[in-house]
């Protein structure tokens, strides 16, 4: 299939090499960056592709409007703005960039971790505030400790491979068989929670992953731990872990996702009162939050477009690089 046959339409801005790689080659871009998406709908029949990042659902009705849609090509690593198994029944392919901010991700989880194990941000506010303590701002060393990485693809291999300048055992729980290597041991769940000092989250979110660190989860380690997501916020129960983290069972949590964030990211949910968990998180100074930039890098951003560029001209073409 000649590529000049083929209208792609991107309705979220991204680095300018996902549009021009593609019109070098032949493929009509088209943009709309402020339609609603009712107003897409309208007109995303005349469409072979589509590029996303998160600014709508794609679900049922708006494929239903998509009759010559190919490919939806998200820039990023998750699927979850997609209504996939419709897609796919649909003969629609779904193109996604995890290997694209992978380690960015895996080098923004290692920061957070040395920031807490080390009170890096609680002793530096507290320096600019005037205070300068010592005695309270004695850290923790990541030598003889064992890492969990719950989620073994991309970023939880990224972060993996981060760790082996550390003196540190790391351990791996995956639904998939035989995702271990040389620098992560894959062991049960059981194991994993028996044995961490700290569990680091890196799976996507889909209704297995959805709300899995709750209660239970926290309360199932056989020693206290701390906690890093860089993964997605619906994972996790908020209210169960500030209650982890008022109890001791967790000593520390790095954030960089929240379970209030609206489906595009770009927003927190703050529209009125913010509930008592998130109130605590703002103020415990054991928590670091930052606004769902691990793979938000400048690096990252040039990366997952390519990927995206590399895998859509592979569909049409094979490999052209």
């Amino acid at each position: 299939m000649s590529a000049t046959t083929i209208k792609i339409l991107h309705i979220d801005s991204n680095h300018p090499l996902l549009w021009n790689q593609l019109q070098e080659v032949g493929f009509t871009n088209h943009e709309d960056f402020t339609s609603s998406k009712t107003e897409i709908e309208v007109k995303i029949h005349e469409y072979q592709g589509i590029v996303i990042r998160s600014r709508f659902k794609i679900d049922k009705t708006f494929l239903d409007k998509a009759t010559n849609l190919q490919f939806i090509a998200r820039v990023g690593a998750g699927l979850e703005s997609i209504d996939c198994d419709y897609a796919l029944s649909k003969n629609i392919s779904l193109i996604a960039a995890p290997e694209g901010n992978s380690n960015a991700v895996g080098e923004h989880a290692l920061g957070m971790l040395l920031s807490l194990f080390n009170n890096l941000n609680k002793a530096f506010s507290e320096i600019k505030s005037g205070h300068w303590n010592r005695e309270t701002n004695r850290g923790h060393e990541l030598e003889g400790k064992t890492i969990g990485i719950i989620g073994y693809g991309n970023m939880g291999k990224s972060f993996a491979k981060k760790l082996r300048g550390f003196d540190v055992e790391v351990l791996c729980y995956d639904i998939l068989e035989n995702v271990g290597d040389a620098n992560a041991k894959q062991v049960s769940l059981s194991e994993l929670q028996q044995k961490s000092h700290v569990i680091s989250l890196h799976t996507p979110w889909n209704p297995s992953t959805d709300k899995m660190i709750n209660a239970n989860f926290i309360n199932s380690f056989s020693k206290p731990f701390w906690f890093i997501n860089t993964a997605r916020g619906n994972s996790v129960v908020t209210y169960d872990l500030v209650e982890g983290l008022k109890s001791g069972k967790i000593l520390g949590a790095g954030l960089d996702v929240l379970e209030y964030e609206k489906l595009s990211f770009e927003n927190l949910f703050i529209d009125s009162e913010k509930p008592a968990a998130f109130d605590y998180l703002l103020k415990a100074d054991n928590v670091l939050l930052t606004p769902h930039i691990a793979g938000w890098t400048f690096e990252s951003h040039q990366k997952l477009t390519q990927v995206i560029v590399d895998k859509i001209k592979a569909k049409y073409f094979g490999n052209l690089s």
